[in-house]
């Protein structure tokens, strides 16, 4: 077994570990702190605005860069970099959507569709293979298409990883703060997102040997 894959697993292993001592033992207690604390102010409910407008953007950034492609012209590495964030995103967002439908987690709080949640109806746990909007907290795809941006960036561009980290927790304290998401989400999300970038850029890479063989 390779060291990547192996340090895949690894972490695979962590973040399930990670993710169950959340649900069973901070996942309802941070709920409550911020709902009774907090209450869901505006500026947490911002900090979750700027991933809603990545997917319509890398798709836009794809078909744009594929033509261009198309027409002959070859991808200088910022292009490059953004066509694999794109690629990465698109990735996440559709694995997501089908781990959301896998686990059937209900959310922590109700915010759309009269969906039944934790802090409103004492609603908490898994319901696989369940369905429906009402059952797609787990895993966050805001935390996903973010760190599937996040883990492509950090490999084309290592000098703004702080950054970088900044940016996912933002990402993340907006989530957990404004009751869209548990912690334990959030956890799973981003090993989603990075799983994506990883393995993208993974293969991008084992691409440009090949041909340069």
């Amino acid at each position: 077994m390779t060291g990547p894959i192996r340090r895949w697993i690894v972490s695979l292993a962590a973040v399930a570990v990670a993710s169950a001592v959340a649900f069973v033992w901070v996942d309802r207690p941070v709920a409550l702190l911020f709902h009774y604390a907090v209450a869901r102010p505006e500026p947490f409910a911002k900090l979750t605005a700027v991933p809603d407008v990545l997917v319509p953007l890398a798709a836009a950034i794809f078909v744009v860069l594929g033509l261009m492609n198309l027409s002959g012209r070859a991808l200088s590495r910022p292009q490059t970099c953004a066509l694999l964030c794109s690629l990465s995103l698109i990735v996440a967002e559709i694995t997501k959507a089908q781990l959301k439908l896998v686990f059937g987690r209900t959310w922590p709080d109700t915010w759309t569709n009269n969906n039944p949640s934790f802090l409103r109806d004492g609603v908490y746990g898994f319901n696989f293979f369940h369905g429906g909007h009402g059952y797609a907290s787990f895993p966050s795809g805001h935390t996903a298409v973010t760190c599937a941006v996040i883990s492509v960036l950090w490999v084309y561009y290592p000098k703004w990883r702080a950054l970088y980290v900044l940016a996912v927790l933002t990402v993340a304290t907006g989530l957990i703060g404004a009751n869209y998401h548990f912690v334990s989400d959030v956890i799973a999300g981003g090993f989603v997102g990075v799983s994506s970038g990883w393995m993208l850029t993974s293969l991008w890479t084992a691409h440009e040997h090949f041909h340069k063989r």
